[in-house]
């Protein structure tokens, strides 16, 4: 990708509203940190090497959070304003030509399409800058943008400093900006240092670049909603309110059914395959890929998961970093913990848990069971309250059984042990060495039958508690 666009993200801030020992860019919404969501629509119009974020508080936690992309950093380790903030990143930034656009990273709701339009607008303009500015029924709190007859922006004047006539202006600044770089930075050293706070602001250059003959152009938001900031944790439920709405949306009009689509929690990354219907309650966490024809029951949480076509997830059933194939039929009230592999047209029922298990196609695993890493073959039926041992209190170890087996029911397999194809488990038994192929494997102790026992026990009660026998 080639592009003259620089993209600097303000992300030092205290976020002391939050009332949070987390910096604010780090909590998250829609799946992803604040600034993460940012960082992935910049990414959209420049490259990683020309997008500079600017960090502070708890820096090397932004930082490590933010690693993985390529991104330059800079550091601003006191917080003198939003102008000082862009002052620290000069150096950093790879040079002072073409386009620079200012993001906050607390404001993730921003999308592509939008700084696509921000840099198409300001070339189209020929301004020395443009401010993204929305109008708002209630503006109070937030900096009026002052505009002349053009339309272009003479002034941006902060809430506590504005005048009567000024407080009446809806029309208000977002924070976001797409300058001239070589006039940018020509200019930003004639930041003054707020009289009140002895904060520089980066409002401020506006003035400068109209005082200079420069005009700031003003790109008018439609929508609101997308330039929505953060400043505390009623603001935050606000943006996931939105992240929800919006994939609710998306997925509905790709062919996905939503019986309650204000219930449900869906992350951004999420994909949801045709004619699959969600029920009321479910999360679809992560990375999670649900196929085409699926049902995924109230109150299920899916993370990290895939499922293919044609599965049905039960109620109140979690699935953690697992595959589940075709057909397969997992749930109510089941626990998939993580790598598990459920193969075509499987069924596990209520109350059975995996951890590290493969089961081949068909395997069923009715109910009350526990299958910790095991491999379990084609057809193999696992009885209720089976438990595999894995854990000998040091070291895990594995549970095979061979295809088409049957595990009756109350078996407790002690691994590392191996069940051959075709063999059968008594019930009731604890097996601790091998069972060969076809072989009938029992490890329970013998009953004895002590003919009219129970009999004389009761006898002995009537003849040693008469009075009892006579209460009765």
């Amino acid at each position: 990708m080639t592009t003259q666009a620089t993209i600097v993200i303000l992300a030092a801030g205290l976020g002391t509203r939050m009332r949070s020992k987390t910096a604010k860019v780090l909590h998250e919404a829609g799946g992803f940190t604040l600034v993460e969501h940012v960082v992935r629509s910049a990414l959209t119009v420049a490259p990683p090497d020309r997008v500079v974020v600017v960090t502070g508080h708890q820096a090397e936690k932004v930082e490590s959070r933010l690693a993985g992309h390529g991104l330059r950093f800079a550091r601003q380790t006191e917080q003198h304003g939003t102008g000082h903030a862009l002052e620290m990143c000069r150096a950093a930034v790879p040079d002072h030509e073409g386009r620079l656009i200012v993001l906050y990273g607390d404001c993730p709701l921003l999308s592509a399409g939008t700084l696509a339009l921000l840099l198409s607008h300001h070339k189209r303009s020929g301004a020395a800058a443009t401010v993204i500015t929305t109008d708002l029924p209630d503006p109070t709190g937030y900096g009026r943008c002052i505009l002349d007859g053009n339309g272009d922006v003479r002034a941006i004047v902060e809430q506590k400093v504005a005048t009567e006539e000024q407080r009446a202006v809806r029309t208000i600044n977002s924070g976001i900006y797409c300058f001239e770089a070589p006039l940018l930075w020509d200019e930003l050293k004639k930041i003054q240092p707020n009289p009140v706070s002895g904060e520089y602001y980066l409002t401020d250059i506006v003035e400068i670049l109209n005082a200079r003959g420069q005009r700031v152009s003003a790109l008018q938001h439609p929508d609101a909603s997308e330039l929505l900031g953060i400043n505390t944790r009623v603001d935050l439920a606000e943006v996931e309110s939105v992240f929800q709405r919006r994939k609710a949306t998306e997925l509905m009009l790709g062919g996905v059914t939503l019986v309650r689509p204000d219930s449900v929690r869906i992350d951004a990354d999420v994909t949801v395959g045709i004619d699959t219907i969600i029920e009321p309650f479910v999360q679809l966490l992560g990375r999670t890929v649900v196929g085409d024809n699926c049902r995924i029951g109230a109150g299920s949480i899916l993370r990290d998961s895939s499922l293919a076509n044609s599965v049905e997830i039960g109620p109140y059933t979690i699935v953690s970093s697992s595959v589940i194939d075709e057909g397969a039929s997992v749930g109510p009230f089941a626990r998939l913990r993580m790598e598990n592999h459920v193969g075509v047209n499987c069924h596990i029922g209520n109350f059975v848990e995996l951890k590290k298990t493969n089961l081949a196609p068909g395997v069923k695993a009715g109910h009350l069971a526990y299958l910790g890493d095991s491999d379990i073959g084609a057809g193999t039926n696992i009885g209720a309250g089976t438990i595999t041992c894995n854990y000998d209190g040091a070291k895990k170890h594995r549970t095979t059984v061979g295809e088409q087996a049957f595990v009756g029911s109350n078996s407790t397999l002690v691994a590392p042990v191996e069940i051959g194809a075709g063999a059968y488990i008594a019930a009731g038994s604890v097996i601790t060495q091998a069972v060969p192929e076809d072989a009938l494997g029992i490890g329970r102790g013998r009953q004895t039958n002590k003919e009219d026992w129970a009999a004389k026990r009761r006898g002995a009660k009537v003849t040693l508690n008469p009075a009892s026998a006579d209460a009765q």
